[in-house]
């Protein structure tokens, strides 16, 4: 008998703890969270399979350098109230970072566990320890540093601009977090779904920053309502740039201007930031199809193809021109579309799209692809077959390619440095650009990326701007100097 609970022991330490989630079928049709969150039973047994490394390689994959193994040994410890304030320590997000990062290319993927089974499930732990915070209305009760007497503007209320306000209230600086949209949070309101990352973790954020001192103004777009020049008038004495990568990317090809055409950023801003899926209690107008295509493959493609699902269509296709190895989307991503119903038409590429008599889409043609030599980005470049060409029937298609820097700031803004791509040039460790008192960091530096590396560079500049302002040096007042 002891020999039997000896073996299962052993079993239970070396399988991960599969999160609960919604049924397929039942949430195919519903915008409520996918994943159900762990039970504390649930999280304590995972956390019993961490090795307690050393030299823990997880903490290496952390772009903001959590203390993974401490936060887990006290769930382990059942000290739940202690393993959040350890993570705040290094992350002022973890109930949206355990929800929307992709921990198996980052934390887990260099968890020793993972090399001979599966990883702690380091992401699904850090959101229980939020998860569980948020429940008993814990907050960070770090006593407030001296006022410093400085004052920071922030723009955009993204990942990037969240953190660096965070760091630097903890550091006794003044900040001003400037919005373009209507609601804080960037991306993580307007870009991924409610399903994956519900709004009201996203307010409780904003809302404790808020707590902490930030000011927050909304329905600001800096270089249009202020410009930057105007703000060092208005006394600041720096600037940070995180306004994201929101420029929307089309094909190219003929019969993009139809009717029934759209961006993912468009179709998603209007389901997500603008609660189109709960029409008419909300007045947004919502394109819907019965046969919906979706061009590309990363986690915008997944969020948009599984969002026309439950607004009612009968068949969502993601159409790809490479194949399933090379799909840039989380692998829980595509899982999950797959369980919901979406297809999949790889090696496939759009050449035109075919159009009614009314100007509006009814289908797409599209050529077969094969695999050829690897290109720049180190993917298998797409070839056409020739002779291979076919159609699609669809009534809406969204286009989720990729984006581009939005150029509403930077053509303002004289003497800021950008790459050919339209990119803020700016020092990988510091976030400094080629003005002075001007910071960035985040999808507006790099291009798109993901949540955690946004806020590790949000992380780095806001050390460097605290360095910076405690050495008294004044920024320059004028953009032009």
């Amino acid at each position: 008998m002891a020999e039997n609970e000896d073996l299962a022991e052993k079993e239970r330490e070396k399988n991960r703890v599969a999160m609960p989630e919604q049924e397929p079928e039942e949430r195919r049709r519903n915008f409520e969270e996918v994943p159900l969150g762990y039970t504390p039973e649930m999280a304590v047994a995972e956390a019993s399979r961490c090795l307690q490394c050393k030299s823990p390689t997880c903490i290496e994959g952390c772009p903001v350098e959590i203390d993974i193994p401490a936060f887990i040994r006290l769930i382990k410890e059942e000290k739940f109230d202690e393993a959040i304030r350890k993570i705040w320590e290094k992350n002022r997000l973890p109930a949206i970072c355990g929800r929307v990062c992709p921990q198996e290319t980052q934390c887990e993927g260099r968890c020793l566990l993972a090399k001979k089974g599966r990883p702690i499930a380091i992401g699904n732990l850090e959101r229980f320890a939020a998860d569980s915070a948020r429940e008993k209305g814990l907050k960070d009760l770090s006593p407030k540093p001296e006022p410093s007497g400085k004052r920071v503007a922030i723009v955009g209320s993204g990942p990037a601009g969240l953190t660096v306000a965070a760091d630097l209230l903890a550091r006794g600086h003044q900040v001003t977090i400037f919005e373009a949209l209507h609601k804080p949070g960037g991306v993580l309101v307007y870009g991924i779904p409610e399903f994956r990352l519900p709004k009201e973790i996203v307010a409780d954020e904003v809302e404790s920053l808020e707590d902490q001192g930030a000011e927050i103004r909304c329905n600001t777009v800096i270089g249009r309502t202020i410009t930057m020049d105007e703000l060092f008038e208005e006394g600041y004495d720096a600037i940070f740039i995180g306004v994201g990568a929101g420029l929307p990317r089309f094909m190219n090809i003929p019969g993009e201007n139809l009717v029934g055409i759209l961006s993912a950023n468009e179709y998603l801003t209007r389901a997500n930031l603008m609660k189109a899926y709960q029409f008419p209690e909300y007045d947004t107008p919502m394109p819907k199809g019965k046969n919906v295509v979706v061009l590309g493959a990363g986690n915008v493609a997944m969020d948009s193809a599984r969002t026309a699902m439950r607004l009612g269509a009968d068949s969502v296709r993601i159409v790809y021109r490479r194949s399933r190895y090379e799909m840039p989307a989380r692998a829980a991503e595509i899982h999950h579309a797959e369980e919901e119903g979406v297809e999949f038409l790889l090696l496939t590429n759009p050449t035109r799209f075919l159009g009614d008599d009314e100007g509006r889409v009814v289908g797409m043609e599209c050529i077969r692809m094969e695999l050829g030599e690897p290109d720049a980005s180190g993917r298998r470049r797409p070839v056409p077959i020739q002779g291979s060409e076919f159609e699609i029937p669809c009534d809406l298609v969204i286009i989720a390619v990729g984006t581009g820097a939005n150029p509403l700031l930077t053509r303002s803004t004289d003497g800021l440095e950008l790459n050919r791509r339209g990119y803020i040039v700016a020092d990988p460790e510091t976030g400094e650009t080629s003005i002075e008192g001007v910071w960035a960091g985040g999808d507006i530096v790099t291009g798109s990326a993901t949540v955690i590396e946004a806020m590790g560079a949000g992380r780095r500049a806001a050390r460097s701007i605290h360095e910076r302002l405690t050495r008294d040096l004044q920024p320059s007042k004028s953009v032009e100097d």
